[in-house]
């Protein structure tokens, strides 16, 4: 069973990555059709995370009041809806407006299925599991790809946006027989169901184990009517782990991320590549290498630890963008960019990418946990907006070259906040975690 369902839940990984990267296929096709100013295209492409802000919020609200199940259930839903009012827009603003409520499903989900994952996982196999789910965000990206590639000569650019329907009522049909989260569970009192689930996730288990991790949990709510407020996370304890959580965020996405997936073709274009096929070739190709490479990621991560992926994580990102920089604006060969593009990705999707996720869903104490990832995931979809809507505006008055060298600064920046301020977390229960970051019942201190 818990394959099952962490098949399930990565699968709105893939529906994430696919509606954020069929964009870049999609994107000179729409461009030929309806006539797009540089700030219409950047505000068109930036919809989604835009409307992911407003997706991570009602996630937090509702997760803990309808629980993690039915949350991705409305996000499969809205990703079906999106997806086909995508393919139908008779235009830019109607293209947009579906964008955004893609991206609402985007950011809910992101909240939704990493917390649903970390809850339902091992201690010792969250890390791989949490994972997954930006395993299957790569392999979206890649398929909607190698979706634009196929269909590049025809330029049928509504199928490419249409086809997101097809993963959306998959996972509407898994999660309607799937069990909750144990511990959205104990939360609500209902420790009986809470411990069948644990017995049917974790067969190997034995009544007396069952017991013992039903109490722990237990022992980290509070009785109704003594919910913690959003002073909880001023608290000793919370607020460092507060803050470290939305600088994940917010230093993954101004290293260039997001303006990377959005507008691959254009960054190869001003690496020498001038042709729309060998501009979505080298596209797909950047799909393969992130698709690999969070395979690694996927076994480093409960082996290496979070910590020195991290730190590491920023000082690749920073050589390899200063080499994609230094091959715009020196006439070398366009492989050379190629190679530092493919660079950025590989180290990019080992740690720089699943890690925000990973540690989002592991250090917030349960009772504050999904406002906790709401504030996280708020940071990252802000700053993805202000990167992908800010990125063709200053490629136009910077250029190219210059502002992948200002993503490389940034990341320069992130090796140094990285190396003082990342925790580890491999190994442990969420339950010690929460005993060793957070200070004791800070959750009843911190309370309204």
């Amino acid at each position: 069973m818990l394959r099952r369902l962490v098949v399930l839940s990565a699968l709105f990984g893939f529906l994430f990555g696919f509606d954020e990267g069929v964009i870049a296929g999609a994107l000179p096709f729409i461009g030929k059709q309806f006539s797009i100013s540089a700030v219409a295209e950047g505000f068109m492409t930036a919809a989604v995370p835009l409307g992911a802000v407003a997706g991570a919020i009602m996630a937090a609200v509702w997760s803990d009041r309808l629980g993690r199940r039915r949350v991705l259930l409305a996000c499969s839903v809205l990703f079906g809806i999106g997806s086909i009012i995508s393919g139908l827009a008779p235009g830019v603003v109607v293209l947009t407006f579906a964008r955004l409520l893609l991206g609402m499903a985007i950011g809910a989900s992101a909240l939704a299925a990493p917390m649903f994952l970390a809850e339902l996982a091992p201690a010792e196999r969250r890390g791989a599991i949490v994972s997954a789910f930006q395993l299957m965000i790569t392999v979206g990206i890649l398929v909607s790809y190698l979706t634009g590639l196929g269909l590049a000569n025809s330029g049928h650019w509504r199928t490419m946006l249409m086809l997101g329907v097809v993963p959306a009522v998959v996972t509407f049909s898994g999660m309607i027989g799937a069990v909750e989260s144990p511990r959205w569970l104990v939360l609500r009192g209902q420790h009986e169901e809470a411990a069948d689930v644990i017995r049917r996730l974790q067969p190997d288990l034995g009544r007396v184990q069952v017991d013992r991790m039903v109490a722990d949990i237990r022992d980290r709510t509070v009785a109704p009517g003594q919910d913690a407020g959003w002073g909880a996370f001023l608290a000793s304890g919370v607020r460092q782990v507060t803050i470290f959580a939305m600088m994940a965020f917010l230093l993954q996405q101004v290293s260039g991320i997001n303006a990377v997936i959005y507008y691959a073709p254009r960054i190869l274009h001003s690496s020498g590549f001038g042709s729309t096929g060998e501009q979505l070739l080298g596209t797909v190709g950047i799909g393969v290498v992130n698709v690999v490479m969070t395979f690694i990621a996927i076994m480093a991560v409960d082996r290496l630890g979070r910590r020195p992926l991290f730190i590491l994580a920023f000082a690749g990102t920073a050589l390899s963008l200063a080499l994609i920089a230094w091959a715009m604006g020196s006439g070398v060969p366009p492989v050379i960019g190629l190679i530092g593009l493919f660079a950025y990705i590989s180290v990019f999707a080992m740690s720089l990418g699943p890690l925000p996720w990973l540690y989002m869903s592991e250090l917030f104490p349960l009772q504050l946990r999904s406002r906790g990832m709401a504030l996280a995931s708020v940071t990252n979809w802000s700053f993805n907006f202000l990167v992908v809507f800010l990125f063709p505006i200053a490629t136009t008055h910077l250029g190219t070259m210059t502002t992948m060298a200002l993503f490389a600064a940034f990341c320069s920046a992130g090796v140094v906040y990285a190396w003082f301020w990342a925790p580890e977390t491999k190994g442990e229960s969420l339950e010690a975690l929460e005993t060793r970051l957070a200070v004791p019942n800070v959750v009843r201190a911190g309370g309204d």
